[in-house]
């Protein structure tokens, strides 16, 4: 099992349980004793959970999403695809929204060098289209939440509020036609509420495992979407209800 999927299931599993040892989580992963220890000592350094002697306790809620550092590691090569076809899809000139998250970190990688004027809701895609040649940036205010460095609050929301754009990138922690989009965190969610209402076009970004998904907050109808840039992993039968809902679904 490669690093970042067995740190995954880990964390997964510790969360479900609320504390596991060591042994088990060898049997669990194929992992030896060792290879978990190292993999748990990471994982807490990340804040993720509380070692304990010959096991560890989740820091995490049920149902509370994995800190950012983790995710960030997982499905690279999947996020790097779905930027580019959202990149794709955005013309040169255009005014963009862009979410926090990790795949919408890599679409403002995939946007660095284009002639657009972008507002991210992250300092981690502010620092990445920061200095880039021919993009407008636009940095709004807020409340940057630790780690994953979203910015959230009054000042965001009056932000986007001020503005019109072409398009909203948006990311979700769930979307299904019956549930809409949804997030994890309330704050977050009226952030993407606002940037969805400033957009004219809303294409919201997931790896396809989230289209099996329900998360805390709701955030709009799935209705309120445009298109749906995912992967091949995605529930075929989620993926027919968004289409049936009207809304394009583009697989990569």
């Amino acid at each position: 099992m490669a690093g970042t999927d067995r740190l995954r299931q880990i964390t997964e599993a510790v969360q479900e349980a609320g504390r596991l040892g060591v042994a088990e989580l060898a049997a669990l992963t194929g992992a030896s004793e060792m290879t978990v220890r190292r993999d748990l000592e990471a994982l807490a350094a990340q804040g993720v959970l509380e070692r304990y002697r010959g096991g560890a306790r989740s820091l995490l809620l049920r149902g509370e999403e994995p800190p950012f550092g983790l995710r960030s590691q997982e499905g690279q090569e999947t996020k790097v695809r779905i930027a580019e076809e959202v990149a794709g899809l955005i013309a040169d000139g255009e005014a963009v929204v862009l979410d926090s998250g990790t795949t919408c970190l890599e679409v403002a990688r995939a946007l660095a060098q284009r002639r657009l004027t972008v507002m991210p809701l992250s300092l981690h895609s502010v620092n990445a289209l920061t200095g880039a040649p021919h993009l407008t940036l636009l940095v709004p205010g807020g409340r940057p939440r630790p780690g994953e460095l979203a910015l959230t609050g009054p000042l965001t929301e009056a932000s986007l509020a001020a503005l019109r754009f072409d398009t909203a990138v948006i990311g979700c922690c769930g979307l299904n036609a019956a549930n809409g989009l949804t997030a994890y965190d309330l704050d977050d969610a009226a952030v993407k509420r606002a940037a969805i209402a400033s957009a004219r076009r809303v294409i919201a970004v997931t790896e396809g495992a989230k289209l099996s998904r329900t998360a805390l907050a709701f955030v709009a109808p799935a209705t309120a979407l445009h298109a749906v840039v995912t992967d091949g992993s995605a529930p075929q039968d989620a993926v027919g209800a968004l289409s049936a809902a009207g809304v394009t679904v583009r697989q990569v």
